[in-house]
């Protein structure tokens, strides 16, 4: 046994007492919280007690953290390192009542002594009662948190502000309750209601942004299109080539993200909008187009790059008929590696003529003939990806190609800084809330 311990640094006004009032209930306890900080003990609710009619709290007790024992312990007996045991009896606790006149609560008792030793001034941040995030802290947590900061790095750098993790006051897993709790309060009302409130708020900030929703029978959404001010001038501006790529995995609903991406003047990459598909069938494809078209005012592409998608190529001849078709290269390449993987391997020339079948020759005649020599050299006239490639060679080969307007673009990857840092922020974890956010953050 340790003996009685009873704080005896804590100023008077500090103190509990029999008979004191408080408005709620919540304010006890934060009043008796602060008296622990100062005496060096951490607290915890023991009980409540409720009017079943109203749901009004009617009594409370906070105890010490101490108080009680530990119950018989129900595991396998040779567990090597069993947790180390917290509670030791202390009946050092603050009890509550309602006095259904005042309308107040009143403290009923308080007893001060304590049967353990009590923590020193230095190391009382560290009692689980006191871990709390700060406002100041929940300010930099938030702003980290947008721009894209993973937890652990997060909290490292909010650690070393404060010159270690000891000075910080809260643990990281406070740290992820404090995210999680506001990710809860985010989609409280529902993916759509959020969405809502957050283009809104867009809305709000600037009058010229533009987005649209498909919800189904359900009023669940389907496809989400949006472009900001910015997205729509630099369209106006630069958006007769454009790129649409649909490779992206977004969150954990694991729909496609489309991005619709371009070149300015100094060749450097510019994005013209975003889209959230619920599928890639013709239907959404459609739909897509002709919100995009919508948002930037009926002006039509004159040149248009995506993978080799058969649902979108059929939706770009239903929209956009006047706008030239091209696939884009790095995807044929992608999927000529899973076509003629044997070949590449075998055939260390391969790669160079089938590439300059796509690059190299101006002239149809030239590319016709280049083509059915390598054919014949590789013995590939049965392959039937190449059979269903070549029926498509107008989307492709430069010598169709080239009678279009491409400013130099063959592919929808423009920006490998762009896709690295767009895939490293489109996280499983993500509410569509917080995908928004960091799409503003990298697109920024």
């Amino acid at each position: 046994m340790m003996g009685i311990h009873v704080p005896s640094n804590v100023p008077m006004e500090s103190t509990p007492f029999k008979g004191m009032e408080f408005e709620v209930d919540e304010i006890a306890y934060g009043f008796y919280n602060e008296y622990d900080r100062k005496a060096g003990f951490s607290i915890r609710k023991e009980y409540v007690n409720k009017c079943k009619k109203t749901g009004v709290v009617t009594s409370r007790r906070f105890v010490c953290a101490k108080e009680g024992v530990r119950g018989k312990d129900k595991r396998d007996q040779n567990v090597k390192n069993p947790c180390a045991e917290t509670r030791c009896g202390c009946e050092a606790r603050l009890v509550i009542v309602l006095n259904r006149d005042s309308k107040k609560y009143v403290m009923s008792e308080f007893i001060a002594e304590h049967n353990h030793y009590l923590h020193l001034p230095l190391t009382v941040h560290m009692m689980p009662s006191q871990w709390k995030v700060a406002a100041t802290h929940a300010i930099e947590i938030d702003l980290a948190h947008e721009s894209g900061l993973r937890l652990k790095q997060s909290y490292e750098l909010l650690s070393k502000q404060v010159g270690g993790y000891d000075n910080l006051g809260f643990t990281k897993q406070d740290h992820k309750n404090y995210l999680h709790s506001k990710r809860q309060r985010d989609m409280e009302h529902g993916a759509v209601a959020s969405l809502g409130r957050y283009f809104s708020h867009q809305l709000k900030e600037n009058p010229s942004y533009y987005f649209a929703t498909q919800l189904d029978c359900e009023e669940l959404i389907t496809n989400i299109f949006w472009a900001d001010a910015r997205m729509i001038i630099d369209y106006s501006h630069f958006g007769d080539v454009i790129t649409f790529d649909t490779t992206y995995s977004t969150n954990r609903d694991a729909r496609p993200l489309g991005v619709f991406l371009g070149l300015n003047h100094h060749r450097e990459t510019i994005v013209f909008g975003g889209a959230l598909l619920y599928d890639e069938t013709i239907e959404s494809f459609v739909w897509l187009f002709e919100t995009f078209l919508e948002a930037m005012s009926e002006k039509k592409p004159i040149t248009i790059f995506t993978n080799q998608d058969a649902a979108m190529s059929a939706a770009i001849k239903v929209v956009m008929p006047e706008t030239y078709h091209a696939f884009c290269s790095w995807h044929m390449w992608q999927n000529a590696e899973k076509h003629l993987g044997h070949l590449l391997k075998t055939e260390p020339q391969f790669n160079a003529d089938f590439l300059a079948c796509i690059y190299e020759y101006d002239g149809e005649d030239e590319f016709l003939t280049a083509w059915n020599e390598m054919l014949d050299k590789y013995d590939v006239r049965e392959n039937k990806w190449l059979i269903d490639l070549f029926k498509l060679k107008e989307k492709w080969a430069q010598a169709y190609v080239k009678r279009t307007f491409t400013a130099g673009m063959k592919t929808t990857q423009l920006s490998e800084s762009f896709n690295a840092d767009l895939k490293d922020c489109l996280r499983t974890d993500l509410n569509i809330v917080e995908f928004f956010t960091y799409f503003e953050t990298i697109v920024n």
